[in-house]
Order: structure tokens, then C-alpha cells, then sequence
């Protein structure tokens, strides 16, 4: 099959690693770190988390990176290219449904946090914990606000992918990166000089040993690790796709993992000492709650709180057009194997996942649930989650690491990333844990995720 003109490619190495990096940092890092290191006994949980990140999730990383580079194609035609005639396209096809039933859902929540930019800076989030959660509640309920936000956040997702990979993925990747680090560090150095910082920072850097005994932390931090890093959902296929093979490709992963990792300890600089701050907080608090709940208490009460308030939510939605960028680009990319133009592709995709999230919107009022299992309820949005964040992707990140490892082979990778002269001296220890390490390690996750469903 012929590559199409409107594939595109990065226009630098650093252009990449800030795009990739871009995919990886979300929402979870800001919030979703910060409280499984809460449940998980501090500084343990950030141990064992960065255990888990370079011994496990970065092989697949580089996996992913190596087959989207070898090919050239998005995530269906790599597997149909590198093992034609057999069923292996079918992982690119769930890595790519993957993509679009997510971004249904996280456009919500990114066109919350647009809101909440202007609910904070106007003070607007104010009153009892009440009052605040009724505030959240009242909002999050109202359908046509929520939609028009929905399709705020995808316009202008879509309005950067129409310009492409180079003009427009990458350019916007070299604005928003900085951004938000400066942003960040700018919010953990305010939130350290809070009454109350010091000891948000000792619970943040305490260990607690019992947590070695604990396999739910273990379990904890390998899904973290797995689901920041944006693996199994194609992301990082694609983005290899249009990876020059003058670039080394494994050092630019290590580069995309670290700054996926800083984001997330930053974000442990914010969350603790701010957290404590306020009377009654509770360190193991997550979700939704915490971001629109219970830190706006926060902002209310602090001497320049609007301030603070507006950056942090102007962070989290960078945070999350970072990652809408590379949700949508995933199927974008698939269409445009398929021949589709680039407009035709993205307009189409934009247009799809708007209906699609309308389900989610409307999950969030009073009447709008949905039963699932005897004696429990959940919107439309939390299914769509538990589907696609707890199955799809660690399904797809096994199946990855199997083909990556068994099917087209660790010694083929090999060759694929050393490709042009480039050095991989960690070689034959990548290719041990890609093969035994990272199937076993995913099965884990994916047989307690089960255990855990049953078991609840």
C-alpha cells in the first residue's frame, strides 16, 4: 500500500519527544499519581511506581516506538504489514477503538476543567464542602453546557490535527510542554510556602514499608505506570510511524518516560502540600472529588486562591489537549493509510466521537445511569472508562508485547532500532523482559483488575 502524502512526519527529534511525552502526561498524572501514592503508602508506592515504569512499561514503549518505525503505518497496517495474511491486525484495530472510546469520555472531563478556569478565576467555587459539592453536582448535571465544552475541547483537538503532524501535533507540542512544566513548577513552589506544606510534604516523602507486602500496591502501581505512559492504545505506534531512523528511538523513549515521570512527581509537589492546607483532607481522596470538590475549597480560603485556582486548572487542561491530541490522531492516522485525506479523516473522526460523548455528558444528571451488575450503578461515563482504561489497554499492551517479543521477533526490533548506526547497549535485557517480563507482568494487572471486579 502506497504511504500517503498526508502521513507527515516530525520535523525534529525534540519535536517528538514533546509530542510523545505530550500523549503520556494527562490528567492522571496530575490527580491519578498523586492519590494512588496516597492508598499506597507514600514514598513506597513511588518507589515500587518507578520500578515499575523503566522495568516493565518502558520496554513496551520501546516496542511500540520500534514496530511504528519499521512499518511506517498506523496501528492496524503495522501489525497487517509486518504479519500479513493472519489475524494480528486485530490489536491495531482494538488499540484504535481504544482511542476513540476513550477520548468520548476524556473530552468531558477536559471541558470541565476549561470551565473551572473561569469558575476559579471569577471565585466562583465557593462556600461549605457542601455547597462546593452541590456546585460540582449542579454543573457537571447540566447537559447542554456540557456537550457545547465537549466539543470545545474537540474542535480545537481537530483544529491542530488538520494542520499535521509537523505544523500541527508538533508545533502545538512545543508551546503547551514548556507550559506546563512552568506552570507546574510555578504551582509546587507556591503550594510549598502554604501553612500546613510541611507536613503534606513529609506524608508525600514518608515511607510506608507495609506497602512491600501489600500485592494490591504492587497492582496499584503497575497500572499507573501502564495507563500514564499511554500503552496499548496504538498512541505510540503511530507517533513511531513518523520517527526518522536517524533518530535513536530508544533514547528518545527514556526521554518521553522521564518527563511522563517528572510530571507526575511534580504533581505530588502540588497535590500533598496544598492538600493539607485544608482542614480534614483526606490524602487517599481521588477522581473527580479531589480536582473540582475539594481543592477549590482551597483556593477560596488562600490569599491569591483565584490566582492559584485558574493556573492550576489552565495546567490540567493543557494536560488533557496533549493527550486529545494523540487519542484522536490514532484513528486519524488509520483513515489516512486507508487513503482518506487528512481533512476528510479528521472531520469525520471529530463529528463521530461528538456523538459519542453525548452518552457521557448526560451520564453526569440525576436521572441518566445505567445498571450493570445486581446492587450496582454507574454512569455511562465510568463504564466507558472501566472498558476501554481497565481492559482494552493492558489487553492490547499484552498482546503488543507478545507480538513485539514472540511474533515478529525481539532480534528483528533489534534490528530495527540499531538501524543507521544507532546504539542500544541494553539490548539482550530488553529483550528478556519484553519476552517473559512485560506478558507477565500485564497479565497480572489484568487478572487483579478481575479479581478486584468479582471480588467487589
Amino acid at each position: 500500500m502506497q504511504v500517503s502524502d498526508d502521513r507527515g512526519s516530525w520535523g525534529s527529534r525534540a519535536g517528538f519527544i514533546l509530542a510523545a511525552a505530550g500523549s503520556a502526561v494527562g490528567l492522571g498524572n496530575i490527580w491519578g499519581f498523586p492519590m494512588q501514592v496516597g492508598k499506597g503508602g507514600g514514598a513506597v508506592f513511588v518507589l515500587i511506581y518507578l520500578a515499575c515504569v523503566f522495568l516493565i512499561c518502558f520496554p513496551i514503549l520501546i516496542a511500540e516506538l520500534a514496530l511504528g518505525r519499521s512499518s511506517r503505518r498506523s496501528p492496524i497496517e503495522a501489525f497487517a504489514t509486518t504479519r500479513p495474511g493472519t489475524p494480528w491486525w486485530v490489536v491495531g484495530a482494538l488499540g484504535v477503538m481504544a482511542g476513540v472510546g476513550i477520548l468520548s469520555f476524556y473530552v468531558v472531563i477536559a471541558g470541565w476543567t476549561l470551565a473551572y478556569i473561569w469558575f476559579a478565576a471569577t471565585g466562583a467555587v465557593v462556600g461549605s464542602p457542601e455547597q462546593i459539592g452541590g456546585f460540582f453536582g449542579a454543573f457537571v448535571a447540566d447537559g447542554a453546557k456540557n456537550v457545547v465544552l465537549s466539543f470545545v475541547v474537540l474542535a480545537v483537538t481537530a483544529g491542530i490535527l488538520l494542520a499535521g503532524v509537523r505544523e500541527g501535533i508538533e508545533r502545538a507540542s512545543k508551546l503547551m510542554m514548556p507550559a506546563l512544566f512552568l506552570l507546574l513548577i510555578g504551582l509546587a513552589a507556591r503550594a510549598l510556602t502554604l501553612p500546613g506544606a510541611a507536613e503534606g510534604l513529609a506524608y508525600y516523602m514518608h515511607p510506608d514499608w507495609s506497602g512491600l507486602t501489600n500485592p494490591a500496591v504492587f497492582n496499584a502501581a503497575l497500572g499507573q505506570a501502564f495507563f500514564s505512559l499511554s500503552l496499548g492504545m496504538g498512541a505510540m505506534i503511530t507517533y513511531g510511524s513518523y520517527l526518522s531512523r536517524t533518530a535513536n528511538a530508544t533514547t528518545s523513549a527514556a526521554w518521553v518516560a522521564g518527563l511522563d515521570t517528572a510530571v507526575a512527581l511534580l504533581a505530588g509537589l502540588v497535590i500533598f502540600p496544598a492538600g493539607f492546607s485544608i482542614a480534614g483532607f483526606d490524602p487517599s481522596s481521588s477522581g473527580p472529588g479531589l480536582i473540582f470538590a475539594v481543592l477549590p475549597r482551597l483556593f477560596g480560603t488562600m490569599p491569591g486562591g483565584e490566582l492559584f485556582g485558574a493556573a492550576f486548572f489552565i495546567l490540567l487542561s493543557i494536560a488533557a489537549l496533549t493527550s486529545t491530541l494523540s487519542l484522536l490522531e490514532v484513528p486519524t492516522s488509520a483513515l489516512v493509510d486507508r487513503g482518506w485525506p487528512r481533512k476528510r479523516a479528521v472531520v469525520t473522526l471529530t463529528l463521530a466521537v461528538g456523538a459519542l460523548s453525548v452518552p457521557s455528558v448526560l451520564s453526569q444528571g440525576a436521572v441518566a445511569s445505567l445498571s450493570t451488575l445486581p446492587g450496582f450503578e454507574v454512569s455511562f461515563l465510568d463504564l466507558m472508562a472501566t472498558v476501554w482504561n481497565n481492559w482494552a489497554l493492558p489487553i492490547g499492551g499484552l498482546l503488543i508485547s507478545i507480538f513485539v517479543g514472540w511474533v515478529w521477533g525481539a532480534d528483528r526490533a533489534i534490528e530495527e532500532l540499531t538501524a543507521e548506526g544507532q546504539t542500544f547497549p541494553a539490548a539482550p535485557l530488553w529483550a528478556f523482559l519484553i519476552r517473559y517480563v512485560c506478558p507477565l507482568a500485564i497479565l497480572f494487572i489484568i487478572v487483579m483488575t478481575a479479581r478486584g471486579m468479582f471480588a467487589g
